[in-house]
Parts: C-alpha cells; sequence; structure tokens
C-alpha cells in the first residue's frame, strides 16, 4: 500500500520499519527453489509479529521424551524396581491362602497326606458347630424348605455351607424320613462334601429297613457311613469306612427331647464301646426357636489327630440325627 519514499511513521515507541528490499527467491533464478544450502530459519520475533516460531531444540537438550527411543524400555520384568504384574483382574481374582474375608477360615499351610480336597479344614480342628438356618416360610404357614446350614469352627469362622437339593413333594410329604441329597461347599463354592440319604423307616417295629447316610468327598468317592442299628430304647449309629469296616459307634440317650434348657447328647464311641472319644450335642436355641421352627443348633466334637474323612462321617451323621429327632 505504502512505498519505500513514503512509509508510515512507527508507532510511538517503536523504531522505523524498514520493508526489505531484495526479491525472494530471485527473479531469474526459479529453477533452484529453495537454492542449494538454503536453510530456512523461523520468524524471529519483531515488533509488527506477535507470534513467533522458536527454534527447534537438539535432541540432547530436549527435556521430553527423545525423538528415538530407548531400546532398553521399558525394563524387564526381572530387573528391579519395576512394578509388580498385575496376574489377576478385578473380577477374577481370587483370595491367596493366607486371607480370611468375610470370616472364613484360612486353608491350613500343613496337609495330611492322602486328604482329599476340601477336608484340610478339618485337619487342624476338633470342634464344628452347625447352625441351621432359620426360614420365614416355615415360620409363618408351615411350608418346608430345603435346610441350610452354617457350619463354624471353635473361633467362630465358617469353615462350610450346606444346602439341601430336595422336591418340594418329598419334602412335605415324607418330612423326618425324606431321602434327599445335600452339598457341602466351603468359601469358593466348590463342593468338598456330598452326602446321601435314601429313603427308609425309623421305627424300631422295621428292623431291616433302617435309616442310612452316604457320606463322599470328593463327590462320587465314597468315605465312609452312617448306619442306624435295631434298637428299642437308645438310638444306636455304626461309623464304617469305606471298605465297610466298623469303626466308631454313636448312642444317643432315652429321650431325645430337650427340656428346660438342657442340651441333648449321642456319644460317640470307639467300636467296643468302652471308650467315650466325642460328642454330638443338640444345644438348646432359646423357647421361641425350639417351639415355633426346626432351625437346631449342634455341636460336634472329636479328636484332633482323628483321620479327616472320619470327621467328615461325623458331620454326615449331625445331619441325619437332626433330621430324625429333631425336624418336626
Amino acid at each position: 500500500m505504502y512505498s519505500s519514499a513514503n512509509v508510515a511513521p512507527p508507532p510511538p515507541g517503536f523504531p522505523q520499519y524498514h520493508p526489505l528490499q531484495n526479491q525472494y527467491p530471485p527473479a531469474g533464478n526459479q529453477n533452484q527453489y529453495p537454492p542449494v544450502g538454503y536453510q530456512s530459519q523461523p520468524y524471529q520475533y519483531d515488533q509488527y509479529n506477535m507470534y513467533q516460531y522458536q527454534p527447534q531444540m537438539p535432541a540432547h537438550q530436549n527435556q521430553g521424551y527423545p525423538a528415538i527411543q530407548n531400546p532398553n524400555y521399558p525394563p524387564s520384568y526381572s530387573q528391579p524396581g519395576y512394578g509388580h504384574v498385575i496376574q489377576h483382574q478385578p473380577g477374577a481374582y481370587q483370595p491367596s491362602l493366607q486371607v480370611v474375608a468375610d470370616g472364613w477360615m484360612a486353608i491350613p499351610q500343613a496337609i495330611p497326606q492322602n486328604c482329599p480336597n476340601g477336608l484340610q479344614y478339618l485337619s487342624t480342628i476338633n470342634q464344628l458347630f452347625v447352625t441351621q438356618q432359620v426360614e420365614v416360610i416355615e415360620t409363618l404357614v408351615g411350608f418346608e424348605t430345603n435346610n441350610k446350614y452354617s457350619i463354624k469352627n471353635d473361633a467362630g469362622q465358617k469353615v462350610y455351607y450346606a444346602v439341601e437339593e430336595n422336591d418340594c413333594c418329598t419334602r412335605n410329604c415324607c418330612d423326618e424320613i425324606r431321602p434327599f441329597e445335600m452339598k457341602i461347599l466351603d468359601n469358593y463354592q466348590n463342593e468338598v462334601i456330598h452326602l446321601s440319604r435314601p429313603l427308609a423307616c425309623q421305627s424300631c417295629c422295621f428292623p431291616c429297613c433302617l435309616q442310612k447316610m452316604e457320606v463322599f468327598s470328593p463327590p462320587g468317592c465314597l468315605v465312609g457311613t452312617v448306619e442306624q442299628n435295631w434298637s428299642i430304647l437308645k438310638p444306636i449309629f455304626t461309623i464304617r469306612n469305606a471298605a465297610n469296616e466298623e469303626v466308631l459307634k454313636i448312642e444317643g440317650p432315652i429321650c431325645e427331647y430337650s427340656m428346660c434348657g438342657c442340651d441333648v447328647e449321642f456319644k460317640i464311641l470307639s467300636k467296643d464301646k468302652t471308650t467315650v472319644i466325642g460328642r454330638i450335642s443338640k444345644q438348646w436355641s432359646g423357647f421361641l426357636r425350639e417351639v415355633f421352627t426346626d432351625a437346631d443348633f449342634f455341636g460336634i466334637t472329636f479328636p484332633m489327630d482323628l483321620d479327616v474323612q472320619m470327621k467328615a462321617v461325623m458331620l454326615g451323621a449331625c445331619m441325619l440325627i437332626d433330621y430324625m429327632y429333631f425336624e418336626d
């Protein structure tokens, strides 16, 4: 707009602006553009240019990421200082063996030889407490539902959770003599013990068809049975191992009813019935619970060094006693 002879005066405080006189690129050399050896320079700040291009910093002075990635980065997992590798996603994480979550018992470190998977919990305890859950429908209308049990050790930690599997008609028609299958689960919902009770009579008038409970651990592998013996006054049971050999005896009281807050004890005896080695006790659970529900408390005691398979059979014997004498 302005010629070189007539340039607008600069603003106050700024020096005189002189426009460039040389043409670029040269008018007579159109074939070489840009000229050989020419390197473009970034624009420098001047009073008429608010924005500028900063000169590029050499790679050795760059404080950010280098132009060439370091081939030794990231370091291998074995180098010290590298973070732990995540092995489990949050939704699929399993607690370690040392962790006790939600009141469950931790898996013992020392596991006996030939111990079925899941029975290692029983190797370090000599007491079990079995609590049947109260079902609201049973309390209100008397409709029989599948029984559920919480099994804990003497420290109050959960060891197993038992669930009966049965159909509605069998439960409500056969009542306390009903056949059933029962799953006993651990903290990870794995079935570690399976109980099977066939349909049979429990009256002394039918000695050829008495009660029996089969105990499997793991499911499908028989570890022992609980068999009712024919008797008139006291209930007597025989504990047998997987080879059908007699191992222990259980003898109950003449009266199986709990009165005045007293416990009902079934003694665990040696096979010659001379030594008491443990007990299955039906504990008093309170007047209202005893009268209006069939949810009971049981305590099982046995020697610490008893075979874990026989401890599992003792748990099956406790379930059979509950159904036979305390389910009504």
